[in-house]
């Protein structure tokens, strides 16, 4: 099988599944999103015997359609027989409202429901661990199957012939069936009963959520599908981001890039936390912050990661997996990162922009206040100290280090945001003080990013290169959209690393080689400058042929080939579904007057 991204995202914001068009089951971690993969072969284990996987086939299946149950991240997967047969294939993971928490267990459920006829299939269960290198030992009850690992132990519930699922034969579905496999624990209550009410409640939960989101009148299901994704992208326990939710999804063909994405970047995080802000969906800021102070509570705020585990854990030591040949085999398969151990300045300023907003907004539990400013003055401090020193930069070169001219700007905007806090606070002493802190800083960078050369800003202070983060210069405040030298840097970029309708990140060779394709993200970042500049019937026209390049199911992931439209990356990528809740908001007309 040819695998490809045209995957449906389910999900609790405990753990989450992939699953494709045809109801298969391609990634799953338990138990939770950074965990051994239990179904993997989006990856394609290195072994002849096919595992880590659970699926079904429809015996003599004309057709199949996949789609989301409207506001909802519940995923429907229809089939029809040759003899007009048909059923529908229901995955979805259980959250809602239990005894005033938010029941979320690490738990997958599938119903089998016949809509006509008598369709005839076949269910097949083989779960791996190790990433793929066990197979595990099977022990049989009398309505399940305990699936036992070192260290795990997963089962499957199920009013289906266990003879079936264990010899892999085909059964007729002639009323409604279901499945749940998760943790090795006894479901007490009647698997129809139990499947209904959780379906029912996760229904009206997500619907509930996405009731009260504050969303564009234009574009409306493709922000929704973008803010679930979001919301499944999170870990909820400890309120970290993840940047996606697969590891080694390569971003080009047979590029080497291949990178586990299943962690928490703090400046992905703060991207994420803005465009759920601007829907009014602030909860997610409120668990990230709360992820950030334990961060600064453990390990000191002076020496910010990048990037974490979504525990809180520091150390993400990477290594090599040669039991899963990867995707379409294109190894290698990475886990961990070693990213954790890079400098990264522009992360501080990253973290006091996610929290800025929380000192405006009087919906939040917990407004920001004077402690959190205390703390926030810690990251400024340090950003103050290290806005001209080199670093790995937002796209995390490995061999060298360079003054990026995007982390001395994020350091300007800790330093910025530090002063309004502070003004907004009553503290004038400290809102003088780091409003010079933040003029230092913004001279130096006008004084050595800007080429007059080349008319337009540069990758790093006092360099050549072009970057597409200098996009973000306007949308950060560092600039004024009228300022002349913006309007240069955005042609310079449509000159140098825009192709067709993709902008790349840069074009000069890295560790591996110049970059093949378009980082999606960038694409956004284009379309948002051209609003800007006043040229928004080209920002329409780029925002639709973006869109045009999701999955069917509204999805997206880090980077599009220019020549041919095929997403590459990992996915879903929560950078590339903010481009799209960021833009949709900029370009859409109002609700007054539109009806």
């Amino acid at each position: 099988m040819s695998r490809n991204l045209e995957l449906g995202l389910i999900g609790n914001s405990a753990t989450c599944a992939l699953i494709d068009e045809v109801g298969e089951y391609v990634w799953t971690c338990l138990p939770r999103f950074d965990g051994d993969p239990v179904f993997c072969s989006l990856l394609e284990p290195a072994t002849a015997n096919r595992r880590g996987f659970m699926n079904l086939t429809v015996e003599r299946c004309r057709s199949h359609a996949q789609r989301y149950e409207p506001n909802t991240a519940i995923l429907v997967t229809t089939f029809e027989d040759e003899q007009g047969g048909q059923l529908e294939v229901i995955d979805f993971m259980p959250r809602f409202k239990l005894y005033e928490r938010v029941y979320r267990p690490p738990l997958f459920v599938r119903i089998l429901r016949p809509i006509a006829g008598r369709p005839q299939l076949t269910v097949r269960l083989r779960p791996a661990g190790q990433y793929g290198a066990a197979t595990p030992e099977v022990t049989i009850g009398s309505h399940h199957v305990r699936y036992v690992f070192p260290g795990q132990v997963h089962r499957l519930t199920t009013d289906v012939s266990l003879t079936a699922i264990l010899n892999e034969t085909p059964f007729v579905l002639d009323q409604e069936r279901v499945l749940f496999f998760g943790p090795d624990e006894s479901l007490t209550r009647p698997l129809e009963t139990l499947s209904r009410e959780f379906l029912a409640e996760t229904r009206k939960y997500w619907q509930e959520w996405v009731r009260y989101l504050a969303i564009p009148f234009e574009w409306q299901e493709t922000v929704i599908r973008a803010a679930i994704t979001l919301k499944l992208s999170t870990f909820e326990d400890t309120g970290a981001v993840l940047a996606a939710v697969t590891t080694s999804i390569p971003e080009s063909a047979d590029s080497g890039r291949d990178w586990d994405y299943r962690y928490c970047w703090l400046r992905d995080s703060y991207f994420v936390v803005r465009a759920l802000n601007r829907l009014g969906a602030t909860r997610t800021m409120e668990d990230y912050l709360r992820f950030v102070i334990n961060l600064g509570t453990r390990q000191g705020y002076e020496h910010l990661q990048p990037v974490y585990a979504i525990s809180g854990k520091p150390e993400l030591p990477e290594r090599e997996i040669t039991s899963l040949a990867g995707y379409r085999g294109m190894g290698p398969v990475r886990v961990g990162n070693a990213a954790y151990g890079q400098r990264q300045n522009d992360v501080y300023g990253a973290v006091v922009l996610a929290a800025s907003q929380s000192f405006w907004d009087r919906r939040l539990d917990r407004p920001g206040d004077a402690a959190l400013f205390a703390h926030l003055e810690t990251l400024g401090q340090v950003a103050a100290r290290v806005y001209d020193q080199p670093d790995a930069g937002l796209w995390e070169i490995r061999g060298e280090m360079r003054i990026h001219t995007y982390s001395s700007v994020l350091s300007w905007c800790a330093c910025d945001r530090l002063a309004r806090i502070a003004d907004r606070l009553g503290q004038a002493d400290r809102a003088a003080f780091w409003t010079k802190q933040a003029s230092t800083i913004r001279e130096a960078v006008l004084a050595r990013a800007w080429s007059p050369k080349r008319r337009s800003f540069t990758a790093t202070l006092d360099g050549d290169r072009l970057d597409a983060s200098c996009l973000l210069l306007a949308d950060l405040g560092f600039l004024p959209a009228g300022d002349p030298r913006f309007a240069d840097t955005v042609r310079a970029v449509e000159r140098e690393l825009k192709h067709g309708d993709y902008v790349f990140r840069y074009r000069e060779p890295d560790d591996f080689g110049p970059p093949k394709n378009a980082f999606t993200l960038c694409s956004f970042w284009y379309l948002k400058a051209l609003a800007r500049l006043g040229r928004t019937e080209e920002a329409h026209a780029h925002f639709e042929s973006l869109l045009a390049h999701r999955t069917r199911l509204g999805l997206l992931s880090e980077h599009i080939d220019p020549a041919t439209g095929e997403l590459w990356g990992n996915f879903p990528q929560t950078y590339s579904m903010v481009g799209i809740i960021e833009s949709a908001l900029l370009l859409s007309a109002p609700w007054e007057g539109a009806f």
